[in-house]
């Protein structure tokens, strides 16, 4: 085996897997405060990039247009709750489901037409000259994108345990009842959980737009790869599902590297149906038994 290509694949998995370990993270985040599936959870990832080219073609560095990006797609992420699923929080599971796939299909439909159906690139954030190590060549966007994942990672890890509004969310992920009995307004941690959720795929969609290039319609397979990564590291814990999404990458970089990369996209939807059948819970989730 060239250790050199195995090298390259390693990398270029790890990178898009951040992004869906970052998507699988947002899907958990709200299903944790809701028990809700956010299948709009894909499109927050297109408008990170779509946002992060359009502020960087303003002349604004891409650093900070990438800052913007995410802000506007928190913004986004608070108005679909407040508008599509809080005036119908009392109902059925499935109904609140088929109304984030409307959404996605609505944010979908208003990306065409505000960028049209062109693929746009963001520029590198330092350069585009490849980095060589023991024979593998690594883009130093590469670097950033998992530098700015794992610091994204260790920030909402000292949110969740070191701030009033995580505990509360965390609480609400436990026992919802019991959260609103202690006084924790939970439409407010709904409604956080939405926009952190945004922020994350925001953030995973701008830092691999420089790689990939990005689309109005890339968040519909981007989603899709979260919410395997989700299953794959266990739906509810948040950091199994970031996990979840690099194995992810990896598992793929390594398929379209050693069998085809025709089957790329495929090899995703087979380790999820293998997990589904094998082990539903995923690598870190938790068996968990209903008392009658």
């Amino acid at each position: 085996m060239n250790l050199a290509a195995l090298l390259q694949y390693l990398v270029s998995g790890l990178t898009v897997g951040a992004t869906y370990g970052l998507t699988a993270l947002g899907f958990t985040i709200i299903f944790n405060t809701t028990g809700l599936i956010n299948f709009a959870q894909g499109e927050f990832v297109m408008l990170g990039g779509m946002f992060a080219v359009s502020f960087a073609h303003l002349g604004l560095p891409v650093g900070l247009a990438v800052v913007l990006a995410a802000l506007a797609t928190t913004v986004v992420g608070a108005v679909m709750e407040r508008l599509t699923i809080r005036p119908v929080a009392g109902a059925p599971a499935i109904n609140l489901v088929i109304i984030t796939i409307g959404v996605s299909i609505l944010i979908r439909g208003l990306a065409m037409l505000a960028w049209g159906k062109d693929t746009f690139a963001l520029p590198a954030f330092s350069g585009e000259v490849p980095l060589l190590f023991l024979g593998a060549a690594m883009q130093p966007q590469s670097l950033w994108v998992l530098a700015l994942t794992l610091s994204l990672l260790a920030g909402l890890r000292f949110f969740f345990s070191h701030t009033m509004y995580g505990k509360g969310m965390l609480a609400c992920s436990f026992d919802r009842r019991a959260a609103y009995l202690v006084g924790i307004s939970v439409e407010r941690m709904v409604l956080l959980s939405f926009m952190i959720a945004a922020l994350v795929g925001a953030t995973g969609g701008a830092i691999l737009a420089p790689l990939t290039m990005t689309a109005y319609d890339v968040g519909i397979l981007l989603g899709l790869k979260g919410f395997a990564a989700c299953i794959l590291g266990g739906l509810g814990n948040p950091f199994g599902a970031a996990a979840g999404g690099l194995i992810l990458g990896v598992l793929e970089s390594l398929g379209a590297g050693y069998l085809s990369s025709a089957y790329k996209n495929a090899f995703t939807f087979i380790i999820l149906l293998l997990f589904l059948f094998v082990r539903p819970t995923g690598l870190f989730g938790r068996s968990s038994g209903e008392r009658v």
